[in-house]
């Protein structure tokens, strides 16, 4: 296990996971020549648009989860109910359609990290590698916080950011390193299952549904993204594979297995003797970004918009929130230098 987790404060919320990161927004190229005949309306709209050359602004960066397929045939009874839980006790700033063909939950980065420091943070072997503080690496990125009213504490800042006007001063300034992290104790990922206060869903069992007359998954995936709403582009895409233990040696290789692939389900191949999901727009949209070209993906910019609609009022979190207890080791993702 990573010394990350037996450090505070993830011992004591016994967390299950991190996406830990460095992330610089890089500045767009600029327009083409060719809009020279458009000069005056560019003009006009310049003014409006000076806070977004200066980079991203919080609520147009978004991170959470989706999918390429729809999971609404998977969906327990009462997930409305969960997602009303989870809004309320983890994340009032989520928003998301579960039961739309590409499902998304996105929540803006500013009050969905648990961490965030004006600066690229510190490794530290001791803790685990990249270790983040919340506040500032330096004086400069101190008196950022300070100029646009970002408390000190990470809690403070995460209710803070859910307010439209903190949303409005907050920019994620290109060419400045942002240091993120993504924690919680409420994905379970030994049981495969989501436990939040009252509600504990098995999420396994959901998983193994399969087509009469197919062969079961053998593995399922959940994608974490770090996007742009409004141009849809990705910056930063982490895929947990979850896999029957069963398939898996003590050093962590896949055991073979001999699957017959003519039965297999829809949407999955056998690689390595053991069936996966095989998601094509997944591995084609992490082959482009790793090409340096920008992601856009039509759908979920539209998706992405109805975020806009969505209630942007400050919702109350409780006070005393004391992390419900999840035990075993987790998978652990970090991320460095994410362009």
């Amino acid at each position: 296990m990573s010394p990350y987790f037996s450090t505070e404060p993830h011992a004591y919320n016994q967390d299950q996971y991190s996406i830990t990161l460095r992330f610089t927004p890089l500045r767009p190229p600029p327009p083409s020549s060719s809009s020279s005949s458009s000069s005056s309306a560019s003009s006009s709209a310049s003014s409006q648009s000076c806070g977004k050359a200066r980079g991203i602004s919080a609520a147009d960066l978004l991170f959470g989860n989706d999918f390429d397929r729809p999971i609404r045939d998977r969906l327990p009874p009462g997930v409305n109910t969960a997602m009303g839980i989870v809004k309320w006790w983890i994340d009032p700033g989520l928003q998301g359609d579960v039961y739309a063909d590409k499902p998304y939950i996105y929540g803006p980065a500013l009050s969905s990290f648990n961490v965030v420091s004006v600066g690229g943070g510190l490794y530290d072997e001791k803790k685990g590698g990249l270790w983040v503080e919340e506040g500032g690496d330096d004086k400069a990125g101190v008196e950022f916080r300070r100029a646009v009213g970002a408390p000190a504490d990470n809690k403070a800042r995460m209710k803070w950011a859910l307010r439209q006007a903190s949303k409005e001063r907050w920019v994620w300034e290109y060419d400045k390193t942002y240091a993120l992290d993504f924690y919680n104790p409420y994905l379970d990922f030994t049981n495969l299952a989501l436990k939040i206060p009252g509600f504990q869903i098995p999420a396994v069992k959901y998983l193994e549904r399969h087509k009469p007359g197919s062969v079961p998954r053998r593995s399922h995936h959940l994608r974490y993204v770090l996007r742009h709403r409004t141009t849809g582009e990705v910056y930063l895409a982490v895929i947990f594979s979850l896999v029957l233990r069963e398939d898996v040696d003590e050093d962590g290789v896949w055991r073979e297995k001999s699957i017959n692939s003519s039965s297999l389900d829809e949407g999955t191949e056998p690689t390595n003797g053991v069936e996966v999901d095989v998601d094509d727009e997944v591995q084609e949209e992490v082959e482009t970004q790793l090409e340096g070209e920008p992601v856009r993906d039509a759908s979920l910019i539209e998706a992405m918009k109805k975020l806009e609609a969505g209630n942007e009022e400050q919702v109350a979190r409780p006070e005393a929130t004391k992390d419900i207890v999840a035990k075993d080791e987790k998978p652990e993702a970090s991320i460095a230098d994410v362009d």
